[in-house]
């Protein structure tokens, strides 16, 4: 499926979820730093994809699926989604594959939901329900695509749009919130030392030149 460079990646949703400045480093400073965190989940989404489809009795998994939609101006991939028969109707249910436990649910949540916003639209359907799978507890938590975490999921495409648009990195978390997010960041080498800059990129450029 080729889509508009414009298209906001659906996994921008669930960064700015989770931190606005880690969104900006990843999606307009491009960086990107690999930790053992994110080495464990590439590693289970890549267990979960292979771009195929099989079937099991009444129903059918297709995964590394390729989703967009051009009402919401989004795209990105599904990890697995499964396709379950009612009668002659099969309905979807995105499943989101996540390394750890459910430490920021309602960040992996609107993750999901823009999946399935996406597979609405495609496929013409209504999907009530998807799961988001996490590897630490080895099993799935169901997810609900109600009104409030549609509606949610629709205000974090337009703050991301915004941020995007504008093109400026927000300051880092503070306080408590940083006690929290910030540890396990694997961006936090480049993030922390950066209090008084609004540019990551421009930080390591400037290191770059004076080696």
């Amino acid at each position: 499926m080729s889509v508009s460079a414009d298209y906001i990646p659906i996994s921008a949703l669930q960064h700015y979820q989770y931190c606005p400045r880690q969104c900006a480093l990843i999606h307009l400073e491009q960086i990107w730093v690999e930790n053992v965190h994110t080495a464990e989940g590439r590693q289970l989404h890549e267990k979960a994809h292979g771009g195929s489809a099989e079937s099991r009795g009444e129903r059918k998994i297709v995964t590394a699926l390729q989703l967009c939609s051009e009402q919401l101006g989004i795209a990105g991939e599904a990890d697995v989604v499964e396709f379950h028969r009612y009668g002659e109707h099969w309905q979807p249910y995105p499943v989101e594959y996540k390394r750890g436990s459910a430490k920021h649910p309602e960040a992996d949540k609107i993750q999901l939901c823009a999946q399935a916003l996406c597979l609405e639209e495609m496929l013409h359907v209504d999907i009530p329900e998807g799961a988001l799978f996490y590897g630490k507890i080895r099993r799935r938590v169901p997810v609900q695509f109600d009104c409030s975490l549609r509606e949610h999921t629709g205000k974090t495409i337009e703050a991301v749009r915004k941020l995007l648009q504008q093109g400026q990195t927000p300051p880092p978390p503070s306080g408590k919130e940083a006690a929290a997010l910030c540890p396990a960041c694997s961006l936090r080498d480049v993030c922390l030392p950066l209090v008084a800059r609004k540019s990551a990129a421009g930080y390591l450029q400037a290191v770059l030149e004076t080696v």
